[in-house]
């Protein structure tokens, strides 16, 4: 069983409710945020493995390309060009697809692995704790969630997701049984949410919301939710001691109780989707 955390936008608290279920839980976390993977700093992890993530990129042979094009007329991403009669590759935007080395006609191109990440392995002594970390400068993070998401395939986890709905968290998100979408009561939170609803109902997941941050249980997403027939997994309140045990990198659910029977009956409804798969 995998679940996904995601959030329309950035700063809901995503993180802290995809750390806390998992301890709560006793599940693996997988930290899928490759660009500002944070889980770590809560969960603890003592890291046992390091492993890298390669992309496959053209290296063309000066010596036999007839300069025909043909590879260059084939990229999609236009990583490859040729401004004169040299083929030029610009890396960054290489997919890795191999259709240049496959068109080539006289077997000018082949691959080499060029390094675009790690992936992180650990245990914090209850749960498993994954995490992928793009290489700084790198545009493409999909590979190192594709990569992550392999390794987990036969546990139970919760994936934590990049903000925002954009390809990084439709890789995440990609073959999971449920989504949990995190959200605050704020026109912003709602805008976003928005948008997280119609991506996880495109693609066909179940799914419930966590509401955070709420200094009442009505306004305006549980009305979102009441008008769109979504369920709402939770609703954590706005208190200034959660915020003083998150800037320590401490989990809620060891240091408040109301926070922790919070997490609890959020993880009893997320067991119960468990067994109903």
């Amino acid at each position: 069983m995998q679940i996904a955390v995601l959030s329309g936008k950035g700063g809901t608290g995503k993180t802290t409710v995809a750390t806390n279920l998992a301890h709560i839980m006793g599940w693996a976390y997988v930290d899928c945020d490759v660009e500002e993977p944070n889980g770590f700093i809560f969960l603890k992890p003592e890291i046992k493995e390091t492993k890298k993530v390669v992309l496959p990129v053209p290296k063309v042979d000066k010596d036999k390309c007839i300069q025909c094009k043909k590879c260059v007329d084939t990229c999609q991403f236009n990583a490859l060009a040729m401004p004169k009669d040299e083929i030029i590759l610009f890396e960054k935007l290489c997919h890795g697809c191999g259709a240049c080395s496959l068109i080539c006609p006289v077997g000018a191109i082949d691959e080499v692995h060029r390094e675009i990440g790690i992936i992180d392995i650990g245990n914090n002594g209850k749960i498993d704790c994954l995490r992928g970390v793009l290489n700084i400068g790198e545009p493409m993070g999909g590979p190192v969630i594709s990569d992550l998401k392999k390794i987990v395939t036969e546990k139970d986890a919760l994936i934590d997701c990049a903000p925002g709905t954009s390809c990084n968290v439709v890789k995440g998100i990609k073959e999971v049984d449920y989504a949990v979408l995190v959200t605050e009561p704020t026109e912003f939170g709602l805008h976003d949410l928005e948008l997280a609803v119609e991506l996880v109902r495109k693609i066909g997941i179940p799914f419930g919301i966590i509401i955070n941050r709420a200094e009442n249980t009505d306004n305006l997403i549980t009305k979102f939710c009441r008008e769109n027939d979504i369920e709402i997994l939770g609703i954590i309140p706005f208190k200034r001691e959660i915020a003083k045990t998150y800037s320590k990198g401490e989990l809620l659910v060891e240091k408040d109780d109301e926070i922790r029977n919070i997490f609890t009956e959020i993880a009893q409804k997320l067991k119960e989707v468990s067994l109903c798969k």
